[in-house]
């Protein structure tokens, strides 16, 4: 009776004193995953080479969002570019605004009123809760949890109509102005403000609920990709990536601004840097952002909502534009010509949701910036993907970048 096929191959495989297993074991495959994919969280690419389903090599290509908003920023006024920023991390544009602004600020020398600090305050916590349920959402659903995405989804909603009653815009609010706020918060704005937070806590425990002790996602995300101290601080890691590695470091408490030295919060810290601790820290990141809108509401103080000292940089109330000569003339020169700004070097950076957020301005004088540059918290994050991806399985990549809640906007800025 004639050998079978396999009989034929297992034979000659024996003839050439090799072992079946451990020849295709030696064979690599490079893999492209992404930019169009929906585990990238946008237009990344990893190109992978893998050994089976373990990765031995993971390079992170970026630039298909390229937009050049830093040379932009070389061609236009101060205000006019607020709205780049929205497009930054453009899941927590109100956060952007108000870092770029204090930047623009401190070049200005100018200092907002107590009222404008507060009103900033809450803008920057209410965006680092959307941009937490979004990333806490998203990250469920990498791991295998739809449901947690569409809890999250829900209460971003409800922020997202608060959002648009006090800016006009629902996603990219451009509502900071250099020197204050575009407009103050609208009657009973507030309260609704503290009727959502209300309803929202218990939510919060729903979802830490759901996930927190849910055994698949433990069994997805503890001690997968873990970040040690040294390479979290070598790798310029910053915000809940950082904290997550055991660092203890918070702007907001470390170099307060905005008057965050008068908000008592906690900040939390991970213990063993792997993804599941990246997620921790977020969810309890959360609940302290309740804790400081809470507060600012309380103390929320009168008085204007923009510097009055700042006549050549903040646009005057539109009422005045409309019935005084001087305000229309006022408002003429700095839309077209743009506040007036001195010479000089200044860098300021923000405690965003994703993570220190920074700019530096150079300024020759005039109503545009010679030179403008952004530190990005997402483009760092990413960078240590090739040493982290080693030894991980195909499966793992989603959960690995869920963990870092990066945003490509910034990375390509």
């Amino acid at each position: 009776m004639p050998a079978t096929t396999k009989e034929v191959d297992m034979q000659d495989v024996a003839a050439r004193g090799a072992d079946y297993g451990e020849e295709l074991h030696g064979e690599e495959m490079t893999l492209n995953m992404g930019p169009s994919h929906p585990a990238t969280h946008g237009v990344l690419r990893l190109r992978l080479k893998l050994d089976g389903d373990f990765i031995t090599e993971c390079d992170p290509v970026i630039g298909y969002l390229h937009r050049g908003d830093e040379k932009i920023a070389e061609n236009m006024t101060y205000n006019q570019f607020v709205p780049y920023t929205d497009r930054l991390d453009y899941l927590a544009p109100l956060a952007n605004n108000v870092c770029y602004a204090i930047a623009v600020e401190k070049l200005a020398n100018l200092e907002v009123p107590p009222r404008c600090q507060t009103i900033r305050i809450i803008c920057c916590e209410l965006a680092r809760i959307s941009s937490h349920l979004l990333g806490l959402g998203v990250y469920g659903m990498d791991t295998g949890a739809m449901t947690t995405f569409l809890y999250t989804f829900t209460e971003r909603e409800k922020l997202y109509s608060l959002f648009e009653e006090l800016t006009g815009a629902r996603f990219t609010t451009s509502y900071t102005r250099i020197g204050g706020v575009a407009r103050d918060i609208p009657e009973g704005w507030l309260g609704r403000v503290s009727n959502f937070l209300n309803q929202f806590e218990p939510k919060i425990d729903e979802l830490d609920n759901l996930l927190t002790r849910n055994k698949i996602f433990l069994d997805r995300t503890k001690d997968i990709a873990i970040i040690s101290r040294e390479d979290a601080i070598a790798y310029a890691f910053t915000g809940p990536n950082l904290r997550a590695s055991g660092v203890d470091s918070d702007l907001r408490r470390d170099r307060p601004y905005c008057g965050y030295e008068d908000y008592d919060f906690e900040v939390p810290i991970g213990t063993v840097g792997d993804a599941y601790d990246r997620y921790l820290v977020r969810m309890e990141e959360v609940r302290q952002s309740v804790r400081i809108v809470r507060q600012a509401i309380d103390k929320m103080p009168e008085g204007p909502y923009f510097a009055e000292d700042a006549k050549k940089i903040h646009v005057p109330p539109k009422a005045k534009v409309l019935t005084s000569m001087e305000e229309l003339i006022q408002n003429f020169m700095i839309v077209t010509e743009g506040p007036q700004m001195p010479a000089g070097e200044v860098y300021f950076e923000a405690e965003n949701p994703k993570g220190i957020l920074g700019f530096f301005i150079h300024s020759k004088g005039g109503g545009v910036p010679f030179r403008l540059k952004i530190r990005a918290p997402s483009f760092c994050s990413l960078s240590i993907l090739p040493k982290i991806a080693k030894g991980l399985m195909m499966s793992d990549v989603p959960v690995v970048l869920g963990s870092f809640d990066f945003v490509m906007g910034e990375c390509d800025r």
